[in-house]
């Protein structure tokens, strides 16, 4: 009640003032004439209100508060609570400690260990009688090693006449076929030389012809082996990229640093040992082909067009073959004509001649590959 009361006195003095200001701005004159009023009559006022301060109106509201406290005790005496007064701290009694008990053990008798009586043989035990004849145990002979098979030699079947060797009238047509192809720069500037034909059908199928020249230009037969040229398909890899298997005619020469004697193809997860690749750039990459031996069931398939694009020999013969070119036929060696438009190495025969129309030369081998579709026959083989 008295705080509501002292707020509706200040609310009614605030009203006032507000209502004051109020009256001030709405009548300029007013304001004006009471600030001048108020200019001459301020100090009588000061002094007026600070008498009136200490001569009534401290007293009265001394008084109102004497007055007032009485009302509301009157009307809502306060209420007397009962203190309640501490009870006297007690001391607590300690309780008296547990006797342990105690525990007595009687001494533990150990027994005395029992004495096992061994069985001893006996002697001269009459034999307990048989209720069946006694069955010898069995005797089990020992394992023979089987002989070591021996294997045969891989026999060329019979019915493919093209996986025979060549007569010597065959041979005599593979060297005239092969100096009818070449010029006189590739049979100058190179020394081995090997006929591959990628033809299916044929005398000279799915076979290499390895060439020596001599001093005058001749050509001596070193080796005939059979092959396997590609498929001839459109395929897809095993890395999921599609990969025609196609072995391309042309001639070609061996990249001096890509011989490998174990190389992983990594196309086709196959090995290729005794890898010797081309040295043909084509759209600015070298290509993947390649003479390496043929491995497991890829040797049974010599003679017939089953690579992915390589030319595969027998193993034996790769690694002769490579030994041979390693050892004998380094040195330098032309290079084929470059077309920079198309990024691309000639594998037409052309040669690359240098301002005054000599043939470059550069660190290689001197070996030529030639590869063409054509079995011997007299009409060449179907084009792919």
């Amino acid at each position: 009640m008295r705080t509501l009361t002292a707020l509706s006195a200040i609310y009614l003095a605030s009203a006032a003032a507000f209502g004051t200001v109020i009256a001030f701005q709405q009548n300029p004159e007013l304001q004006r004439a009471a600030q001048q009023a108020g200019e001459r009559i301020w100090p009588g006022i000061q002094r007026g209100a600070a008498i009136a301060n200490e001569r009534a109106v401290k007293p009265a509201a001394a008084q109102l508060v004497v007055w007032d406290k009485a009302f509301f005790d009157y009307i809502d005496p306060p209420k007397q609570f009962a203190r309640a007064q501490p009870a006297p701290r007690l001391a607590a009694a300690r309780p008296a400690p547990k006797a342990e008990p105690v525990v007595h053990f009687a001494p533990v008798t150990v027994s005395p260990p029992v004495a096992v009586a061994k069985l001893a043989p006996p002697e001269d035990q009459p034999a307990s009688p048989a209720l069946r004849p006694s069955v010898p145990d069995d005797q089990v002979a020992s394992a023979q090693k089987p002989a070591p098979l021996e294997l045969a030699p891989q026999a060329e079947a019979a019915a493919r006449p093209e996986l025979a060797s060549p007569g010597a009238s065959e041979v005599r047509r593979v060297v005239q076929r092969l100096k009818d192809n070449l010029t006189s720069e590739l049979l100058a500037n190179f020394e081995l030389f090997l006929y591959v034909s990628k033809a299916e059908d044929g005398p000279w199928a799915q076979r290499m012809y390895v060439f020596r020249k001599q001093a005058k230009g001749d050509l001596d037969l070193l080796y005939n082996w059979p092959v396997s040229t590609g498929r001839e398909l459109v395929e897809y890899a095993p890395n999921g990229q599609r990969a025609p298997s196609f072995t391309p005619q042309g001639y070609y020469e061996l990249d001096p640093d890509r011989m490998y004697r174990h190389h992983v193809s990594g196309q086709w997860n196959q090995s290729m040992p005794y890898a010797m690749f081309f040295n043909w750039e084509r759209d600015g990459l070298q290509t993947g082909l390649a003479i390496h031996g043929a491995t497991s069931e890829d040797v049974a398939m010599l003679g017939k067009r089953a690579s992915a694009g390589c030319v595969r020999i027998a193993p034996q013969n790769a690694a002769l073959l490579f030994n041979l070119i390693k050892t004998q036929y380094r040195g330098l060696a032309p290079r084929f004509a470059y077309d920079r438009r198309t990024a691309t190495m000639s594998n037409d025969g052309l040669l690359m001649h240098d301002a005054e129309g000599h043939v470059k030369l550069a660190d290689g081998y001197k070996v030529l590959v030639f590869i063409e579709n054509y079995g011997g026959d007299n009409v060449v083989a179907a084009v792919f």
